[in-house]
Parts: structure tokens; C-alpha cells; sequence
């Protein structure tokens, strides 16, 4: 059985994206899943030079499509680390591990798409949140359920993010 979600059309102009984070690491929320009717959810996030994205994770029910829009950036897919330039695009399936950064030396703009759709601009937010200081890890670490984003150890990640 083929899953149609059923919405409206959906339009979020430029200026019009939730902006969240503050350099080296900052987005646009562009759409969130509920306006799809869960076929996806998408935001774009950029990176300054060698900047972290993402820490090792993996998403249970959904996939994860990376595109790079300018830059480079390095993506932890599986135990494989690939390196991804402008007009480079990643898809990571479900249950895999992966995790994102500027390549270093490079920044990186990268367009995010999660499909089926997992309402997460609530999970930015709380990682907004938690760079200001304003909220807790332990929250964080509680909604690994309600966001499908459960955190792993990567020795390859932690390895190539550290130059080793």
C-alpha cells in the first residue's frame, strides 16, 4: 500500500522561516510535518568553517536527506565518513547511524529533508534553547522517543571530527 498524505499546498517564503541558532551553527525551520500531512519536514542549516552539525544519531521510522547548497561537509553515515560538496546530496535510511559538520576549513549551507515527515521544529527549538542556556541536557535526552532521534556513540565520527 502506497502512503498519500493528504494537505494543502504548502509555500513558506525566505523571510518567512523560523530563524533559529546563532553562528557558528544556525537555520531556518522552512516546513514541519503537520503542514504536510506527515510527508516530510525540512530545514536548512549552516554551518561556519569546521562547525559541528548534528552529534551520531539515528531516526527509527524516517530518512534523512542532506543537500548541499554551498560549502562542504562532512556526514557520518553508517561508519562511513563521506565528505559532500556543493550540489552533493546524501540520503541516509532508516535506523542508520549519521551526523553532519562543516568539512574543516570549509562552511557548509545544507538543505535537510526528513521523510515520512517527524514533527521536529519543537526539537530545534529545545536545541536553541539549550545553546542559550536555557534548558537542560536531560531534557534533550528525554525526547529521543517523541522525536525519533536516539543518540549513539561513533568512534568514526569522534575520530574524524577530532582530526585523529
Amino acid at each position: 500500500m502506497t502512503f498519500v498524505p493528504e494537505h494543502e499546498p504548502v509555500v513558506v517564503r525566505a523571510g518567512e522561516a523560523e530563524a533559529i541558532g546563532r553562528p557558528p551553527s544556525s537555520g531556518r525551520l522552512i516546513v514541519d510535518a503537520d503542514a504536510t500531512g506527515g510527508a516530510l519536514s525540512s530545514q536548512r542549516i549552516i554551518l561556519a568553517d569546521g562547525a559541528n552539525g548534528a552529534t551520531p544519531h539515528h531516526h527509527r521510522t524516517a530518512s534523512e536527506f542532506f543537500h548541499i547548497l554551498g560549502g562542504a561537509a562532512q556526514i557520518l553515515c553508517g561508519d562511513e565518513i563521506l565528505t559532500a560538496e556543493e550540489g552533493d546530496t546524501v540520503v541516509v535510511p532508516p535506523n542508520t547511524a549519521h551526523a553532519f559538520g562543516a568539512l574543516p576549513g570549509r562552511d557548509a549551507d545544507i538543505l535537510i529533508i526528513i521523510t515520512p515527515g517527524v514533527r521536529r521544529f519543537d526539537y530545534f527549538r529545545l536545541l536553541d534553547r539549550l545553546g542559550r542556556g536555557e534548558d537542560v541536557l536531560q531534557e534533550l535526552i528525554d525526547s529521543q522517543e517523541r522525536f525519533d532521534n536516539h543518540f549513539l556513540d561513533s568512534p568514526a565520527w569522534t575520530s574524524a571530527r577530532s582530526g585523529s
